[in-house]
């Protein structure tokens, strides 16, 4: 079977295969299951393989890599447009094949298990903070309806919280009393856990030369780096630092037509969870911009006055970006501005 170009629909049980040859003619179009897919992949001939962006892409493009093929992974967004009629599973093939032949198709670069291991990290200790947050608030919620109020920092509601379960003048009941310290230590359980993972990204940086080269750039710590580099690896899938930041969502959402230009608020395409840090680590460098007289500060504080602090933050965010593209994709040292 002369299988130059060949797609895969991924799925937890049933994948749809789609192949065509040089001339971009069906010949192949069959479902397999999971037991059997590595079986009949390796029943055809050597060439590439190309799938959709999802769970359990990145697994595969590792196993099909190590079996000699050419595996590449298309972002969902670049496959939609190629869908005909109506969805379904060969239909998605198809169109992934589709996107594939053009010359022009940008591709994911696929993660190692090093890379997943960290970008675990950083899930599970995103959802352990999202947790805590809602723990927070619960308690604050519900005990105030007994008319007690906490400060909304989770430090005052740590060392408040034990005062009010001993405190016998307010209308806390046993019942009240004894769910209100189940609250409580989970919520000690839930900052324990945080610390552990920091602990647990703090030493895959310092492993790490290329993350603590980031963490030289104002605004990047081992969050920040650790992240970066979980998600992009070296970069080097990106021409240039404006479409790594492009990648990030954090250029303009344009909407031109005729010859006139519209931009309009930042496209927050891509990777949410690092973008927001991003942004985080940026607004503390615009807040500490006035104590400083380096370039960087100055040109802060040069977009704050004119277009806003949270223009600047989303600006100096960009910069960030672009700066953390040019130390991973030429292995440059950074340089701080005089």
């Amino acid at each position: 079977m002369s299988v130059t170009l060949l797609s895969i629909d991924l799925a937890k049980n049933l994948f749809q295969l789609y192949g065509v040859d040089e001339r971009g003619h069906r010949v192949l179009s069959r479902r397999v299951s999971r037991n059997k897919l590595l079986e009949v992949v390796i029943s055809l001939p050597c060439c590439r393989i190309v799938m959709e962006a999802c769970g359990g892409a990145h697994y595969w493009a590792r196993r099909f890599s190590a079996m000699g093929y050419r595996v590449q992974i298309i972002a969902p967004r670049f496959v939609k447009p190629f869908v005909k009629s109506q969805k379904n599973d060969r239909n998605d093939a198809e169109a992934i094949v589709e996107a594939a032949s053009r010359p022009t198709m940008r591709y994911v670069a696929i993660n190692s298990v090093q890379q997943q291991d960290i970008q675990s990290m950083h899930r599970i200790r995103s959802l352990l903070m999202r947790d805590r947050i809602a723990q927070i608030n619960q308690i604050r919620g519900l005990l105030a309806e007994y008319g007690v109020i906490i400060a909304q920092t989770a430090l005052k509601v740590r060392q408040q919280l034990p005062v009010i379960i001993d405190d016998e003048r307010n209308e806390l009941t046993g019942l009240t009393r004894s769910m209100t310290r189940d609250m409580y230590d989970r919520l000690v359980l839930l900052e324990e856990q945080i610390a552990r993972y920091d602990k647990l990204i703090h030493q895959v940086h310092k492993a790490s030369p290329p993350s603590q080269r980031l963490e030289k750039i104002r605004g990047v710590g081992p969050l920040i780096a650790t992240a970066v580099i979980a998600a992009a690896g070296s970069a080097t899938e990106f021409s240039n630092g404006r479409q790594f930041a492009a990648w990030l969502g954090l250029t303009p959402r344009q909407h031109s037509s005729g010859g006139k230009d519209r931009l309009f608020g930042i496209t927050k395409r891509g990777n949410g969870y690092l973008r927001m840090l991003l942004v985080h680590g940026a607004r503390s460098v615009v807040q500490q911009a006035v104590k400083h007289t380096d370039t960087l500060s100055r040109w802060i504080l040069d977009v704050q006055a004119r277009r806003g602090t949270n223009i600047a933050v989303v600006a100096l965010a960009n910069k960030i970006a672009r700066m953390i593209w040019v130390l991973l994709a030429r292995g440059q040292e950074y340089a701080p501005p005089a």
